[in-house]
């Protein structure tokens, strides 16, 4: 990889969309770590005999470790170069890889995990911001970030189905070693392809902004999902309340600092903080039915993990489809006329899920999912391209980390905000509908 400073030479087209293509690997298994877990788990629990905690763990840790460090590790990649901690988080995802597929115990599990999560933390703000490097002109950036976005609804599509055709035929380990030779192509064909680029400045790292900000997004992240599972109790309400400050603390400390983790001064730009906005409220939506749908085809339809999963197909296949076309749609119709209409959209296709009861026939469902996705793909798409677009070229490490933590937020926010509103609506009607019923 050659070093490149703030401004990014222009690489002949062909070698940009094949780098691009290298890229998709890591999104593609970062997803996919999210969702595989859920078929694997009971034979996890058979072999290794974790407790009722420890499951819980080993399936949130992963997605904790994301969210807390996304900020942090997008904030290094601008310093460092975006290819060069692309590598290192490979090397660290894929190691992780190996000890979970492996793991003696339940406990190292969790430990491998948790490694995994910081690993996953240093692909995901590397490769998007890369790609705003590889693509300077607007319109190829937008149809980039369109295959990015594709690639990572693609992934959690793929985890559960994958997951249930290997443990058909192997040991529990495999859905995590699947990993390993996916990922010896990025290292094989990326220090080739990928060209490096890192900012010029050299002001002292934010130490006490990384130490505040885990301190709060861990936490929070942590009460938010015990809150959607377990309901109000003494730990969540503590670890929430605790979080909390230490994000304001955060705040407070960012606004002061001479070279600071998080660079405030992007949120001025109402277009920025107005896609932010929009990336996390979209999630939430998206997150908690997402859940809801996935709990009714279970416990309510009574159907098997794999067989809700391909029921799920439907959703995946749009977003991933209208990723890709989101910034043609957007050409025709203006941004925010785009944005406008696919989040209605969404909103309308959620609706219909809640009117779903347990005698609705499952196209019906499916329908709703696919008219979903055609909604969120074309938004998901849009804002991360508007976010990454509107923060300056050598920034651009640190605003893709914003927009995935906004998105890792708004999916954890979604499963309790919309898990509570639906139990609501169901202990109100005394007849219950099945969608509503799966909580």
């Amino acid at each position: 990889m050659s070093a490149a400073g703030t401004t990014a030479p222009t690489a002949p087209a062909g070698r940009e969309w094949f780098g691009l293509a290298v890229l998709m690997l890591p999104v593609l298994l970062v997803s996919m770590d999210f969702s595989v877990l859920y078929l694997a788990m009971p034979t996890i629990v058979n072999a290794l005999d974790p407790t009722a905690t420890q499951q819980l763990w080993i399936l949130d840790i992963y997605g904790f470790m994301i969210a807390g460090l996304l900020i942090t590790m997008g904030n290094i990649g601008d310093r460092i170069g975006r290819g060069r901690i692309l590598l290192a988080g490979a090397a660290v995802f894929g190691g992780a890889s190996i000890l979970a597929a492996f793991a003696p115990g339940a406990g190292a599990l969790i430990a491998a995990r948790a490694l995994m999560g910081v690993g996953g933390a240093t692909l995901m703000p590397a490769s998007l911001a890369l790609i705003a490097n590889m693509f300077p002109r607007s319109r190829d950036r937008a149809r980039a970030i369109g295959i990015w976005t594709s690639a990572f609804a693609g992934g959690a599509a793929i985890g559960p189905v994958l997951g249930g055709v290997l443990l058909h035929h192997y040991w529990w380990g495999v859905v995590f070693l699947i990993n390993v030779p996916v990922l010896a192509v990025l290292f094989a064909v990326g220090p080739f392809v990928l060209p490096e680029y890192r900012s010029a400045s050299s002001d002292p790292f934010d130490i006490v902004g990384v130490a505040l900000s885990l301190l709060g997004i861990l936490p929070a992240v942590y009460a938010i999902k015990e809150f959607a599972t377990s309901g109000v109790a003494r730990g969540p309400v503590v670890a929430g309340l605790f979080g909390s400050a230490m994000l304001v603390l955060f705040l407070w400390h960012e606004s002061r600092a001479t070279a600071p983790l998080l660079n405030l001064r992007l949120f001025r730009n109402p277009t920025f903080s107005a896609c932010v906005a929009v990336a996390l409220v979209g999630m939430m939506a998206e997150g908690g039915i997402a859940y809801l749908s996935n709990t009714y085809l279970q416990s309510v339809l009574g159907y098997d993990v794999l067989a809700a999963a391909l029921a799920g197909l439907p959703m995946a296949v749009t977003v991933a489809t209208f990723s890709i076309f989101a910034d043609r749609v957007a050409r025709l119709t203006g941004p925010r006329l785009a944005l406008a209409g696919s989040v209605t959209l969404a909103g309308i296709s959620n609706i219909g899920f809640l009117a779903l009861g347990t005698a609705s026939p499952l196209w019906i469902f499916m329908v709703l999912s696919a008219v979903a996705g055609i909604g969120y793909g074309v938004v998901f798409s849009l804002v991360t391209d508007i976010v990454v677009g509107s923060a300056p070229p050598e920034q651009s490490g640190a605003a893709s980390a914003i927009s995935e933590t906004s998105f890792e937020l708004g999916t954890a926010l979604g499963l309790a905000l919309l898990g509570s509103l639906a139990t609501a609506v169901f202990l109100s009607d005394d007849d219950g509908h099945g969608f509503t019923e799966s909580l």
